[in-house]
């Protein structure tokens, strides 16, 4: 009978000590690891890392856009240029010289400045770039830096033992607006198609703000239990700033 209860005994505290050590591994606190006048890196996982530049607007002041780079092993993809090409370059550098890193892809999410402003450095430095057949159109059309490699279906990229995908879901902020997924840590990068919680609706100069609540909503069946959503501007959240997003641009 003692023996048995030794039994049980050691089991319980396994199960405690176990318990113990997934809640740590899952408890990942969020760590800014770079800040520069310009630019800001944030860990959000333990393989990936928000980056923040910054662009100075008419209507909007001196806005923060985010960007995200998922790691694998000692290879990186990036969704998003920071806004110009000197910030850029300073990404580039932190990544290889810090992270000790192969960048194997940059992905702009849409045509704008905040996501492919700094495109060229990326070229410069023998980075293949990836984007919507729309988003080259778009670029080319505005004389903006073109994106080498197209895709119409949805993109599967390998970063190390992992993959990333980037998706079109149909139109919202602009007609070309695609959103990453980074399966292995369960986080979606939607850009400016999605708003952090309490945002207005933001520039809708290029925007189809009919369709904008029907693509959000197919954004969130495909990811119905994302863990982390990175929008285009303002803080990080989980499924939430989807919901809070289809609200947004609901019609009524």
């Amino acid at each position: 009978m003692k023996s048995i209860v030794k039994i049980l005994l050691l089991i319980v505290c396994s199960l405690i000590i176990f318990n113990g050590n997934a809640q740590k591994k899952s408890a990942f606190k969020p760590k800014e690891i770079y800040k520069s006048k310009d630019l800001i890196v944030t860990q959000i996982a333990e393989n990936s890392f928000e980056h923040i530049s910054f662009k100075q607007t008419n209507d909007f002041g001196y806005v923060p856009c985010n960007g995200l780079i998922v790691r694998s092993g000692n290879e990186v993809i990036i969704f998003d240029t920071p806004t110009n090409d000197t910030n850029s370059e300073e990404l580039i550098k932190w990544i290889q010289e810090k992270l000790h890193c192969k960048i194997n892809a940059i992905i702009p999410t849409h045509f704008h400045d905040d996501c492919l402003g700094g495109l060229k450095a990326f070229h410069e430095n023998k980075i293949p770039s990836y984007a919507y057949v729309k988003t080259i159109e778009l670029a080319r059309e505005n004389k903006y830096e073109v994106p080498q490699n197209s895709f119409s279906e949805p993109l599967s990229l390998k970063v190390g033992k992992e993959s990333i995908t980037a998706k079109f879901f149909g139109e919202g902020h602009t007609k070309d607006n695609v959103v990453g997924y980074f399966p292995s840590e369960n986080i979606l990068f939607g850009g400016c198609l999605l708003k952090e919680m309490n945002a207005g609706k933001g520039y809708l100069g290029d925007a189809n703000v009919a369709e904008w609540s029907s693509t959000v909503e197919k954004v969130k069946k495909a990811y119905p239990n994302v863990k982390i959503v990175i929008p285009g501007h303002g803080e990080y959240g989980d499924g939430k700033l989807l919901d809070f997003t289809i609200q947004l641009f609901r019609v009524k």
